[in-house]
C-alpha cells in the first residue's frame, strides 16, 4: 500500500479530489486502501463496519452497453431470473450483447427470451441511441456525474438509480450516493441505530462526512446487508465487540 498520511484532513482530500489527483480507480483493486482509511477516519461508525468487513474486492464492468442492457433486463427481477433471461439474450446475440446484435434481433425473439414488452422496447431504444451515437460512451466518460445521469435517463427504462449504479460499477466514480436505494437507507439506519424517520431519509442525515468517498461507503453498507449484519438482530456495537473479544487483528 502506498504511503498514507493518516492525519490528512477530509478538506485536504476534497481539494485533492477536485484537482483530479485522486482518481476514480478504487474498483478493480482491494479497496482497503488510503481512500478507505480516510473514509473510516471521518466516521467512527463506518470505521467499525469497515473493521468488521475488512477488504472488499469489486470488478468493474467496462463493457458499458452490456452493463446498461443487463441492468434493464434485471429490473424488478430476482437475481436468478435475471441471470436466466440474460443468458437467453446472450445466446440470441451469439454470446456478445452489442447495440448491433440487439438491433438485429427480431422483437418477438427478445420477448420469447423472457423480456417484457416494456423491457424489449427499452433495450431496443438503448441500442439505437448507442448505435447512432446519441449516447457516446467516450464522451460520457468525460462528463460530470450529474451530466451523465441526465444523459442516461433520456433513454427509456433507465432511471436515476440505474444511472447511479452505472456511475459506481462501470465508470468507477467514487463519490456517488443513491438516496433511492432502499437497501442503503436500511443499512444506514442500522449503522447508526436510528429511530424511524419519516420519508426514510437516513442517508441524508449521515452521508455528508463520507464525501468524497460516498461510493465506497455504499459498498460497505451493501455488504453489511449481504453478510446478514443488518438483519441479525445485533447492533453494530454488539458485532464489533464480539469481534474485538475474539482478539482478531485488524485486516491490513
Amino acid at each position: 500500500m502506498p504511503y498514507v498520511n493518516y492525519k490528512t484532513t477530509v478538506l485536504e482530500v476534497k481539494s485533492i479530489y477536485k484537482n483530479k489527483l485522486v482518481k476514480n480507480d478504487f474498483v478493480n483493486q482491494v479497496i482497503y486502501n488510503e481512500n478507505v482509511l480516510l473514509l473510516s477516519s471521518s466516521d467512527s461508525r463506518l470505521e467499525k463496519l469497515i473493521y468488521l468487513i475488512g477488504n472488499l474486492e469489486l470488478n468493474s464492468d467496462k463493457d458499458y452497453f452490456t452493463a446498461l442492457a443487463t441492468s434493464i433486463i434485471g429490473q424488478q427481477l430476482s437475481a436468478k431470473a435475471a441471470t436466466t433471461i440474460r443468458k437467453r439474450v446472450s445466446l440470441l446475440c451469439n454470446g456478445l450483447i452489442t447495440p448491433e446484435s440487439i438491433i438485429s434481433i427480431p422483437y418477438g425473439d427478445l420477448r420469447a427470451a423472457g423480456l417484457s414488452k416494456a423491457k424489449t422496447e427499452y433495450i431496443k431504444d438503448l441500442a439505437e441511441k448507442v448505435y447512432t451515437k446519441k449516447i457516446d460512451f467516450n464522451e460520457i466518460c468525460l462528463k460530470e456525474d450529474n451530466e451523465i445521469i441526465s444523459s442516461l435517463t433520456e433513454v427509456k427504462g433507465i432511471g436515476k438509480w440505474t444511472a447511479e449504479m452505472f456511475l459506481i460499477f462501470a465508470l468507477n466514480r467514487v463519490n456517488v450516493m443513491s438516496y433511492a436505494d432502499a437497501g442503503l437507507q436500511r443499512a444506514a439506519r442500522w449503522l447508526y441505530n436510528s429511530p424511524e424517520i419519516p420519508k426514510y431519509n437516513y442517508l441524508q442525515k449521515v452521508e455528508s462526512s463520507w464525501e468524497p468517498f460516498k461510493s465506497i461507503a455504499s459498498l460497505y453498507l451493501w455488504e453489511s446487508i449481504d453478510r446478514g449484519y443488518v438483519d441479525s438482530g445485533n447492533s453494530l456495537d454488539e458485532l464489533f465487540l464480539k469481534k474485538i473479544q475474539t482478539k482478531e487483528p485488524p485486516i491490513n
